[in-house]
This record gives structure tokens, sequence and C-alpha cells, in this order.
């Protein structure tokens, strides 16, 4: 596995729905969590077995970091950790689940040519049947292969071109909705 640790920044309701996939495809790598809320990460790192940090500790030594913040943080988030990114001297990958910014964004913001994963996971990754589609910006096959396993536990991983992003999170996040309607009828 390319990825000897795992981050989330965020582990409200999607992060904490990867963080579960994660934990189970993680093949023993640690996984850490950390949150706005520090609560909230100290709980779910005890149900999953995980180590709740700060977002430092995620950026400073994670080789694969979940961005879970709503798309209007993402940018304050990682002007924050510019520097501390900027001082590694490991590869790592950052995974964006923003809704509406594309992977040159993140890498912007990010102030670096950093790897970017971007994906679209639905709220049934919880449960271990949902959709992430997702696409890769710099990231190499062997990492997209990794990430793929270690989400394989939420349900179809699928690849697609980031031109067609928008769409499948449009489809995905309503998808089950319509789902649910015809089966109320």
């Amino acid at each position: 596995a390319v990825f000897h640790s795992i981050g989330f920044i965020g582990t409200g309701h999607m992060g904490a729905a990867l963080a579960r996939g994660a934990a189970k495809g993680a093949a023993g790598a640690p996984i850490y969590l950390s949150n706005r809320t520090p609560e909230k990460a100290r709980k779910l790192a005890r149900e999953l077995d995980c180590k709740a940090v700060d977002n430092l500790a995620v950026f400073r030594q994670c080789q694969l970091i979940f961005l879970g913040v709503k798309p209007q943080r993402m940018g304050i988030l990682l002007k924050e950790y510019q520097e501390v990114m900027a001082q590694r001297k490991d590869r790592f990958v950052l995974a964006s689940m923003a809704a509406g910014l594309s992977a040159r964004t993140i890498q912007e913001m990010a102030g670096g040519n950093y790897p970017v994963i971007r994906l679209m996971p639905n709220t049934p990754v919880a449960v271990g049947a949902g959709v992430i589609q997702y696409c890769g910006l710099d990231t190499t096959q062997e990492e997209l292969e990794d990430f793929r396993t270690l989400m394989a536990p939420a349900g179809l991983v699928d690849e697609i071109n980031e031109d067609l992003c928008d769409a499948a999170s449009a489809l995905s996040g309503c998808g089950p909705a319509f789902c649910a309607l015809f089966v109320e009828a």
C-alpha cells in the first residue's frame, strides 16, 4: 500500500461515513481524525479504533488527507496549512469531497501542485452501499488503486473524467431520494 497513514479533516456526516469505510479497507494503516469540535472526532475515533488528533497532525504526517470541509471553508483551511504542507519532504495526496471545487482549484488553494483525488460520495457509503465517483490530478496509478482498495468497503468506487464530476455529484446526491420516492409510492 502507498498510504501508510490516512487522515480525515472534518468528521461530519460525509467525513464520518468515509472514515467508516476506510477503517475497514485500511489494512492496518493508522487513521487520524480531526474535527472543529474535537469531541466529535474523539467519539468516532473510539468507535473505529482510530486516533483523534488536530488538523496540524493530519497535515504534517498523513499520506492521504481527506478534506471533509464545506466548499466555502476550503480556501481558509488550506491557506492556514500551506506552510506545513510546503515543509514536507514526503509525497502526500489531498482527497477533496467539496462540491464544485475542481482538483486544480484545490491545488491552487493548497499553494502547490500536490496530487489531488476529487471524490463525490453519497450518503449510502455509511452502510457500505454507496457510490464514490472520483478522478485524480497528478496522481500515480498506484495511488488511485490504493484509494480504490481503501474505499471499496463503502460501495462502488468508480473512476470518471473530471468534467463529469458536477453531473455525477448531482446524480449520486439525488439518486437515493428518487429510489426512496419509488419505494414509498
